[in-house]
């Protein structure tokens, strides 16, 4: 490198300074992503322009951008229009879903969590399905990005579920999700980012509108205002959908003082005294109906009850 004032690089001083290999650099620049250098006799010399044209690259990459679109934002940066929102929306969208922190857990603590069970398989399957990750270096040590979700599993498993049927739950349970997930965003694209993202669209001569930096500014404060919605509408209908069917499951085990009902075998059964008595208070053709009610009552009361301890938290 020279001693001007100017930095000036030879390829394999920029390969050192910018951590990539000479060859990537020679591919960038036949791809268009880098300028060409300047020829010093039968040298290339390369600047400090190119060692942060570099670095962009690399930061982009590791966003999640492909090469081909990393070139259109590198050609929108010198056309003049800065990378500066997109940037930002990229960051928004990249960044957290959940006010929830990721957690370690030793494999031995993991083992405890589960009631003291070894299962070399299941933990194969909690690392496929990201429930765990590895943590380099340390064969017996656990990334849990959801230590919410690695609860709920202890606590079913617990209550005697088998872990094959936990995962095999969840592997059920997260396809719907994405889906939800998937819907969510095709409609807030079409009816919320649609207005912000002109990326696509063509004007009335029929050239291409690029994604100005404000539009993309603009873009990330909207995924910032819209971030918790998804959760909350489906937290809202969940809770909705769990107490109807709940309601339903209970009364079609329930029945009537322990006789089977039509929609499946009871697995519970009323003492008969207490049926006799509601059939002497409402009837016998009424049963069903109280015996709902009052299960509806309970669960009322019971929020009623949790909301109350929680505000005296």
């Amino acid at each position: 490198m020279s001693d001007q004032a100017v930095a000036e690089y030879r390829i394999e001083d920029l390969a050192h300074h910018s951590g990539a290999t000479v060859r990537t650099i020679r591919a960038y620049q036949d791809r268009g992503l880098l300028p060409k250098p300047e020829r010093r006799g039968r040298s290339n010399v390369y600047r400090d322009t190119h060692l942060a044209r570099l670095r962009q690259i690399a930061d982009l990459l590791d966003r999640g951008y492909t090469l081909a679109s990393i070139k259109e934002l590198l050609e929108a940066w010198d056309a003049g229009r800065g990378l500066g929102g997109v940037l930002g929306l990229v960051a928004e969208v990249h960044g957290p879903w959940t006010d929830e922190e990721a957690a370690r857990i030793s494999r031995e603590d993991l083992n405890e969590r589960f009631g003291g069970l070894t299962d070399d398989r299941a933990v194969e399957e909690a690392c496929e399905l990201g429930v765990l990750e590895r943590v380099p270096g340390c064969q017996d040590e656990f990334l849990v990005p959801s230590p919410q979700e690695l609860a709920v599993a202890a606590e079913l498993h617990a209550a005697g579920v088998p872990l094959a049927a936990i995962t095999g739950h969840l592997r059920e349970l997260r396809g719907q999700v994405e889906h939800i997930a998937s819907r969510f965003l095709e409609f807030t694209t079409e009816h919320v980012f649609a207005r912000y993202l002109g990326h696509g669209t063509e004007d009335g001569c029929g050239t291409e509108v690029p994604l100005t930096d404000a539009a993309a500014t603009e873009a990330a404060a909207m995924v910032r205002r819209l971030r918790p919605l998804a959760q909350q509408t489906v937290d809202a209908e969940l809770a909705r959908a769990m107490r109807l069917f709940a309601t339903r499951h209970l009364q079609r085990h329930l029945g009537a003082g322990g006789a089977a009902h039509p929609a499946g075998p009871a697995t519970v059964a009323l003492p008969a005294g207490t049926v006799r008595a509601v059939q002497e208070l409402v009837g016998a053709e009424h049963v069903s109906a109280f015996v709902r009610a009052a299960t509806e009552r309970e669960l009322q009361a019971r929020a009623m009850n949790d909301l109350a301890r929680r505000g005296g938290e």
